[in-house]
């Protein structure tokens, strides 16, 4: 399991994620990225020693999260999952978007974090990213942030029921709100009374409106999300599609002249009479 980091060191691993992305965007390869960053980082934290283990891993595979895998006492669970499915070849998971999502995590952590908010916003980042509940729970419940009681709901409680019961309910009973109402004592409390007034309006709604409100209200990081590309007007479509109507022309010709010639009379210009 990974241990608690200091500040220092979620405020270099923002640093870093939100760099890599921008300079991913910028054209720079993986490995140009990451040979680069491991001087710019803060020599204080650990953080440059681990890029420069992702480095040597991403020479010899091509990817990162074996390497992330073998230093899990420096990143999370959830970290590892995130990198693990963005770099799966039959996986649909953008990498850019899952360095958004790390960024956003150590930046909420580096702030002051708190358990029910770093519980939404993976749980969210599962949801809306359709990662699975399986593994993406499993993950989840091993952050150092989570004590015992998180760990079994997460792992027991919530594996069992999410999908069957809906998760404003599953809140709600675990909410300092549902114990002042009900005298309930017997499990433990995990969410707070505003946790709780929010999840019991947002029963038997889309979950998204749940983790909007959520996010809203208390604060709690909201999950990127990928941009949909407008076919109609974007640039890079319309230049495919003119190459692909070119492509075509030519095929045509090519099967005429193999047929015994190209009629040359469909490229005049009839006038009108």
């Amino acid at each position: 399991m990974s241990d608690v980091l200091t500040q220092d060191e979620y405020v270099e691993q923002e640093f870093f994620f939100r760099s890599f992305q921008e300079r991913l965007n910028d054209g720079y390869a993986t490995q140009e990225i990451l040979a680069g960053m491991s001087s710019e980082l803060l020599n204080a934290t650990k953080l440059p020693l681990a890029v420069s283990v992702l480095l040597t891993e991403v020479k010899l595979s091509g990817n990162m999260h074996p390497a992330m895998e073998r230093m899990a006492h420096y990143f999370t669970p959830f970290q590892i999952f995130i990198v693990k499915e963005a770099e799966r070849e039959e996986g649909r998971f953008d990498f850019k978007i899952a360095l958004q999502i790390l960024q956003r995590d150590a930046k909420y952590r580096a702030e002051g974090a708190s358990p029910q908010g770093v519980f939404f916003y993976q749980f969210e980042t599962l949801s809306r990213n359709r990662l699975g509940f399986d593994y993406g729970l499993a993950a989840i419940s091993e952050d150092p942030i989570f004590n015992e009681d998180w760990r079994y709901w997460i792992n027991v409680v919530l594996r069992r029921q999410v999908g069957f019961i809906d998760l404003g309910r599953l809140v709600f009973v675990r909410s300092a709100l549902y114990r002042l109402r009900e005298g309930e004592e017997a499990k433990p409390v995990l969410f707070g009374e505003r946790e709780g007034k929010i999840a019991k309006a947002s029963q038997g709604r889309d979950p998204l409106f749940f983790f909007s409100a959520l996010c809203r209200h208390l604060g709690y990081p909201s999950v990127p999300r990928q941009r949909r590309v407008n076919e109609r007007s974007s640039p890079e479509i319309e230049e495919l599609r003119r190459k692909i109507d070119l492509l075509e022309n030519r095929v045509q010709l090519l099967q005429d002249e193999l047929k015994g010639g190209i009629n040359l009379e469909k490229f005049y210009v009839k006038k009108d009479a």
